[in-house]
């Protein structure tokens, strides 16, 4: 969700800390369920082994990573780090592990080591609480990862609606957040433009772009985001939609369970769906909304 949306975006919340291993662990909950999330990419993504060392690319450190409610600057580095440290290391010959798979049996095949270093990185996404829900002291609050499994499924079971593809919306939904594995939520509170976001965020999928080669999972993932960014296509809308309808459902969950109020959340929606679905989802939640005070 961008800055114009004018929608609370309750997403990046740090839980992530390194470890001395120099691995980055969760300090929040969801790890089995949201598997599945790391799953659908790695069923989407993996290909047979293999890599054209050409077209690794050097990585950059991107240098935002959040905190919980503030922006992190110049550590970048040690998110990618744990994810490049797979590069350096050797393997049982001494060699290192991705220079030896360098036989590729298709260009467009992706191969193990870049797959698993992929499904490292995003492993934030899962471990990451949204910053919406902790700064509304919301008591363990969803990750990253919660929302867009749940969106995922909301696209599956939408039913078949004309001129949309189910299928590219359930992708889109898995992809749309998928950079705040490296540049955090960035909110309006930041005091950062909307150009500049934007701007972190592509750097973001350009780096994420080249852990996957460069390859057509690489390209199917730059442009769902950047579908989705430019609110551009039919599915595009309807994700839109899927993500605001997310975030109202788990309020009034949070409403229900936690006993408190976050009306902001439904205030900020009013008047932005763009579907038919969108808007008969988004009645229907309100409705089953506990009482307000």
């Amino acid at each position: 969700m961008n800055i114009g949306d004018d929608v609370p975006h309750p997403s990046f919340a740090n839980s992530v800390r390194m470890n001395e291993g120099g691995e980055c662990v969760g300090e929040g909950g969801g790890d089995v369920v949201l598997s599945c999330t790391c799953v659908f990419f790695f069923l989407w993504f993996a290909g047979p082994p293999g890599l054209d060392s050409t077209r690794r690319g050097r990585r950059k450190d991107l240098g935002v990573i959040r905190g919980p409610g503030v922006g992190w600057r110049g550590e970048g580095t040690r998110v990618l780090n744990a994810v490049a440290a797979m590069d350096s290391s050797a393997g049982d010959d001494g060699t290192n592990p991705i220079v030896h798979m360098n036989s590729r049996s298709s260009s467009n095949s992706l191969s193990p080591a870049a797959a698993i270093q992929f499904l490292t990185l995003i492993q934030r996404l899962k471990t990451t609480k949204r910053t919406g829900w902790v700064n509304h002291g919301v008591k363990e609050s969803e990750s990253i990862a919660d929302h867009m499994y749940r969106m995922a499924v909301m696209a599956i079971i939408s039913g078949d609606l004309p001129g949309v593809n189910k299928d590219r919306c359930v992708k889109m939904a898995v992809v749309h957040d998928i950079a705040e594995a490296i540049v955090g939520d960035i909110t309006p509170n930041d005091n950062i433009s909307k150009e500049e976001k934007n701007r972190l965020e592509n750097a973001a999928i350009d780096e994420m772009c080249q852990l996957l080669e460069g390859g057509m999972a690489a390209d199917e993932v730059r442009e769902l985001w950047q579908e989705y960014e430019n609110n551009s296509t039919p599915e595009a809308k309807l994700v839109k939609d899927l993500d605001k309808l997310e975030m109202i459902l788990q309020a009034a969950e949070y409403e229900t369970e936690q006993d408190k109020s976050l009306d902001g959340f439904f205030q900020s929606t009013k008047g932005k769906f763009q579907t038919d679905l969108g808007k008969a989802w988004a009645a229907e939640i309100t409705r089953r909304r506990p009482k307000q005070n």
